[in-house]
């Protein structure tokens, strides 16, 4: 088993009142402003009567007039700024670190011609075995995962990787043998299984598995029960899953599936729909978890120093217009 280690962190910021019961002032100081202050907002009807309305047009309407209440506004600011410094607003620095470590997997997937098979729906062997293997991969976490893919040959499809998204991409990308120039037709499983080993072997995981999907009998390449006794030795276990049905047509070797399964203290698993095939796969997700676990940490910092400087500089300046200013138009 290897050591355990840090890796993924994440960072984010918060944000919260740690006494958000003093935020109840602000609706109380706004009704206080309400009822003691409407009739000073509010037109008033004329209580002088002038013999000529002359004089009326002679009162200055110069900027003092009009910003007469600025001081007063900014005592308003003050005050709605003092009740926000008691709710005592904090930012928080929330940490998420993920510690041990994942599962290293490779699915290795059958593309021989085989697998076109409309057996299994929505399309064909295929498809069907793409579609699952992506909801697979989508309920992972912190598991590094590759794609071999093999019919007479095998082929690197995706190397193991934390990118899922990449990952899924070259998944759906997966076409049959005789689609792909330049390939012929075969069922190497052998061949498919060494190669999925090989990507495995340079893992540092302390679990390393390989999800081997076929729906045939190795008829190409090197005997699969003797690469099953060199993975064994390597330490990495292997689920084997049949894909057909169990009649006399299919050309699925249950019998060296279920030895390789076997021999690397793994299972075997025969799927005859999709349906099946996908809760095969959900098993195994079950099976093999990963030896992490996360901890979250915040350090909240307080955000009423940042508020009472300006709030002090409002009240100074409030003042200072008050009674300089604005002093014989309050």
């Amino acid at each position: 088993m290897g050591a355990k280690c840090a890796y993924g962190g994440t960072s984010m910021n918060e944000f919260r009142f740690a006494e958000p019961i003093f935020l109840g002032f602000l609706p109380i100081f706004a009704l206080w402003l309400w009822i003691n202050h409407r009739q000073k907002f509010l037109p008033q009807p004329a209580s002088l009567l002038y013999p000529d309305i002359r004089l009326i047009g002679r009162i200055s309407n110069s900027w003092r007039v009009r910003l007469h209440r600025s001081p007063f506004l900014l005592i308003i600011i003050v005050v709605i700024i003092f009740i926000i410094v008691l709710a005592r607003p904090q930012i928080g620095n929330i940490r998420e670190v993920i510690r041990g470590q994942g599962v290293a997997i490779v699915l290795a997937v059958d593309i021989s011609e085989s697998m076109s098979a409309p057996d299994f729906a929505p399309q064909n062997r295929l498809e069907a075995a793409k579609r699952v293997m992506g909801e697979f991969i989508n309920q992972r976490q912190f598991d590094r995962i590759g794609l071999v893919i093999f019919a007479r040959n095998a082929f690197h499809q995706a190397p193991l990787t934390l990118d899922y998204p990449v990952l899924l991409q070259l998944l759906d990308e997966i076409r049959l043998v005789s689609q792909l120039s330049g390939q012929q037709d075969g069922t190497a499983i052998g061949i498919g299984l060494a190669s999925a080993v090989n990507m495995l072997r340079a893992s540092e995981s302390p679990s390393k598995v390989v999800i081997l999907l076929t729906d045939g009998a190795n008829n190409a390449g090197i005997d699969p029960i003797q690469v099953a006794l060199a993975t064994r030795a390597l330490g990495i276990r292997v689920y084997a899953i049949g894909m057909g049905k169990a009649d006399s047509t299919s050309d699925l070797d249950e019998q060296t599936l279920s030895q390789i399964a076997t021999i690397t203290n793994g299972l075997y698993y025969r799927a005859e729909d999709t349906d099946g095939l996908g809760m095969i796969y959900d098993r195994i997700n079950r099976l093999e978890r990963s030896d992490t676990e996360r901890q979250i940490t915040v350090q909240w910092r307080d955000m009423a120093d940042y508020l009472l400087l300006p709030a002090l500089i409002l009240m100074i300046i409030a003042q200072l217009l008050r009674y300089t200013i604005f002093q014989y138009t309050s």
